[in-house]
C-alpha cells in the first residue's frame, strides 16, 4: 500500500504604478462621471491603467474620489483575466495610508467587465481636509499594486515541504506595538494632558493623540497652547459634549486602533458605535468611523433604520446611507413601519433633504 499527497499553486507576477493628480482643484470641475486615465503599465503581461473620476461615478457617489483598474487588453478568446489589487492613498513620504487603502479580492476581469474599483474611496472633503493632499503643488497621489494570477500547477508534498522549510527559518512573533501602547496608557507614564469629561478625569499623551487625530494636533499643539506650556503650565481640556464611556473608548482606540473586546448587550454596542462615529467625525478619524459605519450596516432594523440615517446624513457617510435605502426600498412593510416610529419623526424634521431623496429613489425603483 501506499499514499502520496500534492498541491495545487497559483502563480502570480506583480506590477505597481503610482499616480500624481497634479492641479487636483482644477480636476473638480469636471462632471459627475467623467473620468482621467492614467498612463498606461504592464503587470502579469497584460496592459493596465487607472481610471480617476474626481467627482465620483454617479449622482449617489457626487461627493467621492472613485477610481478604477482597467484592464486594456482582455484576451481575445474570452478567458478572463484574473488579478487581485489594491488602491491607496499615499503620505507625503510615498508609504500607504491605511486607513485610506482599499483592495479586492481575486477579480474576473474580461471584455464585458473590464473595470473594477472603487467608487467611494475617498470623500473630497476628507481628502481636503487632511494632510495628505499637498496644497503648496495641489497635488496627492495614489499607488495601484496589482497581482495577476498566471496560472495554477500541481506541486507533491515534499516540494513544498521543502520550500517551506526554506523559508521559515525564524518564526517572527506578531507585533505587540497596539498592546505596548495600550500599556502606555494604562500606566500614565509620561502623561502631559489631562482630559475632564462629564466629570470623570483622563490623562493621556500630546504627542499620541496630535499624531492621530488632525483636530487633537491643532487643539493641543497650537501657537497659543504652546505659550501656556512653556510656561510651565499643566495642559487641560474640558469636554461638556461627550460622554465619559465614549470618550474612554475613544482614548482606547487611538493608543491601540481597536475597539474594546469587553462583551456588551447588542443594543450598547450599536448605542456606543453611534456616539463613536460622531467622535471620530469631530477629530477626523476615518478608520474609526468606517469602523462604526460597518457595525451600524450590520445591525439595521425597523426600530434603527430612521435614526441610523440621520446619523449618515449629518456626519456624510455614504455606504452606510446607501445600506439604509436599501434596507427601505426592499420592502413597502419595512417602509411602513419605519414611518411609524419616532426616529422617523426625528429625520424628516432634521433632514427633510433625505426624505425627498428617499422618496426619489422609491419612485424610480417602483418605475423599474
Amino acid at each position: 500500500m501506499s499514499s502520496s499527497s500534492s498541491s495545487i499553486v497559483a502563480t502570480s507576477a506583480f506590477g505597481s504604478h503610482v499616480l500624481k493628480i497634479d492641479g487636483y482643484m482644477r480636476t473638480k470641475g469636471l462632471a459627475t462621471g467623467i473620468h482621467l486615465r492614467s498612463c498606461s503599465f504592464s503587470a502579469g503581461g497584460h496592459t493596465w491603467h487607472l481610471a480617476y473620476l474626481p467627482n465620483g461615478d454617479s449622482a449617489w457617489n457626487a461627493d467621492f474620489i472613485s477610481f478604477y483598474l482597467v484592464l486594456e487588453d482582455p484576451p481575445a478568446n474570452g478567458t478572463p483575466v484574473l488579478a487581485q489589487f489594491c488602491i491607496a492613498l499615499l503620505d507625503r513620504a510615498g508609504n500607504p495610508v491605511p486607513s485610506h487603502t482599499q483592495a479586492r479580492p481575486v477579480t474576473r476581469f474580461a471584455a464585458h467587465a473590464a473595470h473594477w474599483g472603487f467608487n467611494t474611496f475617498i470623500q473630497r472633503e476628507v481628502l481636503e481636509k487632511s494632510r495628505y493632499l499637498n496644497l503648496k503643488d495641489d497635488s496627492f497621489c495614489v499607488c495601484c499594486e496589482v497581482n495577476v494570477i498566471t496560472g495554477f500547477r500541481a506541486e507533491d508534498a515534499a516540494s513544498v515541504a521543502a520550500k517551506a522549510a526554506a523559508t521559515a527559518c525564524v518564526r517572527v512573533p506578531p507585533s505587540d506595538l497596539s498592546q505596548n501602547f495600550g500599556e502606555l496608557l494604562r500606566s500614565e507614564l509620561g502623561a502631559d494632558v489631562r482630559f475632564r469629561v462629564d466629570g470623570e478625569d483622563f490623562v493621556a499623551h500630546r504627542c499620541v493623540l496630535a499624531v492621530r487625530s488632525p483636530v487633537f494636533q491643532a487643539q493641543l499643539f497650537g501657537a497659543m497652547k504652546e505659550a501656556s506650556l512653556s510656561a510651565g503650565e499643566h495642559c487641560w481640556v474640558e469636554m461638556d459634549d461627550m460622554r465619559a464611556d465614549v470618550f474612554r473608548n475613544l482614548l482606547h482606540f487611538i493608543y491601540t486602533d481597536a475597539l474594546p473586546t469587553k462583551p456588551e448587550r447588542q443594543e450598547e454596542t450599536l448605542i456606543m458605535a453611534q456616539h463613536l462615529l460622531v467622535a471620530a467625525d469631530r477629530y477626523g478619524m476615518e478608520r474609526l468611523k468606517l469602523i462604526c459605519e460597518d457595525i451600524l450596516c450590520r445591525h439595521i432594523d425597523v426600530s434603527t433604520a430612521a435614526t441610523t440615517l440621520a446619523l449618515a446624513e449629518q456626519h456624510r457617510c455614504q455606504g452606510l446611507k446607501e445600506a439604509c435605502f436599501q434596507f427601505l426600498k426592499k420592502s413597502p412593510g419595512s417602509l411602513n413601519a419605519v414611518m411609524a416610529t419616532d426616529g422617523f419623526d426625528h429625520l424628516a424634521n432634521s433632514c427633510p433633504a433625505i426624505i425627498k431623496e428617499l422618496m426619489s429613489r422609491l419612485v424610480a425603483a417602483h418605475s423599474n
